[in-house]
C-alpha cells in the first residue's frame, strides 16, 4: 500500500506555487530588503487505491527561494507579505548587491500524510516539488541628489 499511496500523492495537481515580491511593480534597490511570500496551504484529499478508502494529509514541507543572482535560501514557513508597523526580522528577506535584471523563483515541497480508512496517519514514504514561474525583477541603484527649496 505505501508504494501505492506514493504514486497516488505524485499524481495528484498541487497548487502552482506563486512569488510574491515586495516592493512591488518588478523593482527593487541595491541594498534594499526585497520581501518574498507564497501561499501554501495544507488541504485533505481522499482516494479510492485497491478497493479501499485512503486519506492524504498534503502540506508544505520547506520552501527553497531562488533570488535569481545564483544565491537561494530554504524555509520552512512560505513568509507573509509586508505589513506596516513590522519588524523586518519577521519576513523573509534578500538584499540584491548588483543592479540588473534576476529572475526569483519559489520552489515548494510538498510531504504527506496517509491513513487508510480510520486508521493511524503514516507518513507517505516521499515528496513532490514544484517551481513557481519566474517573477521579472529589476535591480536598480538610486542616486541621492540634494535640491535647492
Amino acid at each position: 500500500m505505501p508504494t501505492a499511496v506514493l504514486r497516488a500523492f505524485q499524481r495528484i495537481p498541487l497548487p502552482e506555487p506563486r512569488l510574491d515580491i515586495q516592493p512591488p511593480n518588478g523593482k527593487t534597490l541595491i541594498g534594499l530588503e526585497a520581501i518574498f511570500s507564497t501561499e501554501a496551504e495544507p488541504f485533505i484529499r481522499n482516494l479510492r487505491l485497491l478497493g479501499r478508502s485512503v486519506d492524504l494529509r498534503i502540506h508544505a514541507s520547506s520552501y527553497e527561494w531562488i533570488h535569481g543572482d545564483t544565491t537561494t535560501q530554504t524555509t520552512d514557513w512560505p513568509g507573509k507579505p509586508w505589513q506596516r508597523g513590522t519588524s523586518i526580522d519577521s519576513y523573509i528577506t534578500h538584499i540584491y548587491e548588483d543592479t540588473g535584471n534576476v529572475q526569483p523563483q519559489v520552489r515548494v515541497t510538498w510531504s504527506a500524510d496517509y491513513r487508510v480508512g480510520n486508521g493511524p496517519w503514516q507518513p507517505v514514504n516521499g515528496t513532490v516539488v514544484r517551481t513557481s514561474p519566474p517573477a521579472n525583477l529589476q535591480v536598480l541603484e538610486a542616486e541621492p541628489k540634494l535640491v535647492a527649496p
